[in-house]
């Protein structure tokens, strides 16, 4: 019992050891310069941010509008059999309820291609744009001599050491 008891003071000296050294050492790190980055403020705001959206509205549009239209003349074949129905022979209406569930097949497996397209296609516009952030980032701490730059995890960052917009400025002028 008494060597758990000592093994506990230790432990708790070696503890406030530590904290006293890190109290001493907090006037030294008071000299860096740290700045932050809000990544997703950049990655909403970059003007290749709006480049990439262009690109993909501009290529998965048409395949969008594709699947709506698909989508409107079901409805209309569904309108057609409720209205219809009781006035169709037996045989076309299994045929119009069969092209119906068909359609509906071809509408989700179009629909979960292009999803994945989609995402696929996004992830890669995201990836390109994340190296760029990075690489300005990097250079902006370069050039403005920046000891450490933290982005993700954070709490709380005061204006004077979020650098976000200085980001997104060079951003800018990198189109």
């Amino acid at each position: 019992m008494a060597t758990i008891i000592s093994r506990k003071r230790r432990l708790l000296r070696s503890v406030l050891l530590g904290v006293s050294v890190a109290a001493v050492a907090v006037p030294a790190a008071a000299e860096l310069k740290i700045g932050f980055v809000n990544v997703p403020r950049i990655l909403d705001s970059a003007p290749q941010a709006q480049a990439a959206d262009q690109r993909l509205e501009k290529e998965f549009g048409p395949r969008d509008s594709e699947i709506l239209s698909m989508k409107r003349e079901l409805v209309v074949i569904n309108e057609q059999l409720t209205k219809n129905g009781a006035v169709m022979s037996a045989s076309e209406r299994q045929r119009k309820e069969s092209e119906m569930r068909q359609m509906r097949r071809e509408i989700r497996r179009l629909e979960d291609e292009f999803r994945e397209d989609v995402n696929l296609r996004r992830s890669q516009e995201l990836g390109k744009l994340q190296r760029l952030v990075v690489e300005v980032i990097q250079k902006l701490a370069k050039a403005e001599k920046f000891d450490l730059i933290i982005s993700d995890g954070v709490i709380y960052a005061g204006d004077q050491v979020d650098i976000t917009e200085k980001v997104i400025s060079r951003l800018k002028q990198n189109k």
